[in-house]
């Protein structure tokens, strides 16, 4: 026996005519009788399962919804989207496109989950943020604000991107790593364990960035550089070529860390300098002012390198 009729109660949407939706059969927190929201025909919602429509929701177009999917609010289902097993679509969301939304997912707020996108896991999209292209948000993390993540970019394990952030081609954010303010990761830039991108920074290329490290400010990262530990790169600082940045280093200022150089320990780079080459900084060591440290060279201990 079909779970639903549709009624003559009928909106006008986007051109289309949609009709409410009424249950013939009690199911799940559906009791028989009971007024739904809105679908275009009987192709949006499955006769089967435990899925609904509640409410103010549409669902138009070619769009699904399945398996125990529940569509809350004003949301709006359309395009070819799918919206199927445990997940949940609710307040004003809306998914179209290709885009699928499924496991215990949840995309709430004003969020958008469009192009080839897929949300799924435990994952959650709320707020303004937006997921589109063929991004993938999965595992327990979290998308929310006015984030954007795009292109081919990942968002797994218990990450977060929030505020004004955005992840995009082909970057991952992953482990409990998070990339708020108005930071941008992208390209083939990886960020994971406890990492925190945060402020105006950007991380791309191929450069990554883990442990408990920070990049903040308007810090760069960039080519296949690396910082980790509990490294920090802020203020107007740049890390990039091979340069690896680790332990509890410190580059800020606006000095640069490149080729394939290696700052770490309890080292502070900092004023215009420059460390490149194959050269090394460590220990306490603090390189400042416009000094250069280059080619083989080693700073060390409680060393101090400064020029005016």
């Amino acid at each position: 026996m079909n779970k639903y009729e549709l009624t003559s109660n009928s909106i006008e949407s986007e051109g289309k005519t949609l009709f409410q939706i009424k249950a013939l059969r009690s199911f799940d927190k559906v009791k028989e009788g009971d007024l739904g929201g809105f679908i275009e025909s009987e192709t949006n919602l499955s006769q089967t399962g435990n899925s609904w429509v509640y409410g103010e929701a549409q669902v138009f177009g070619n769009a699904q919804v399945s398996g125990e999917a529940q569509v809350f609010g004003e949301a709006e289902i359309s395009g070819d989207s799918q919206v199927f097993d445990n997940a949940w679509v609710s307040g004003e969301a809306q998914v179209f496109d290709n885009a699928l939304v499924f496991g215990n997912s949840r995309v709430s707020g004003n969020a958008q989950v469009f192009g080839e996108a897929e949300v799924s896991g435990k994952a959650k999209v709320s707020g303004k943020a937006q997921v589109f292209e063929e991004a993938l948000i999965s595992g327990d993390s979290q998308v929310f604000d006015n984030a954007r993540v795009s292109g081919n970019a990942q968002v797994s394990g218990e990450a977060r991107v929030s505020g004004n952030a955005q992840a995009c081609d082909n970057a991952w954010v992953f482990g409990k790593a998070q990339v708020i303010g108005n930071a941008k990761v992208f390209d083939n830039a990886q960020v994971f364990d406890n990492a925190w991108i945060s402020g105006d920074s950007q991380v791309f290329d191929n450069a990554w960035v883990s442990g408990e490290a920070q990049v903040f400010d308007n810090a760069l990262v960039f080519e296949e550089a690396r910082v980790s530990g509990k490294a920090q790169v802020f203020e107007e600082a740049r890390v990039y070529g091979e340069a690896e940045i680790s332990g509890d280093a410190q580059v800020s200022g606006k000095a640069q860390v490149f080729e394939e150089a290696r700052v770490f320990g309890e080292t502070q780079v900092y004023g215009i300098a420059q460390v490149s080459g194959k050269a090394q900084v460590y220990g306490i060591a603090q390189v400042s002012g416009k000094a250069r440290v280059s080619g083989e060279a080693q700073v060390f201990g409680n060393a101090r390198i400064f020029q005016q």
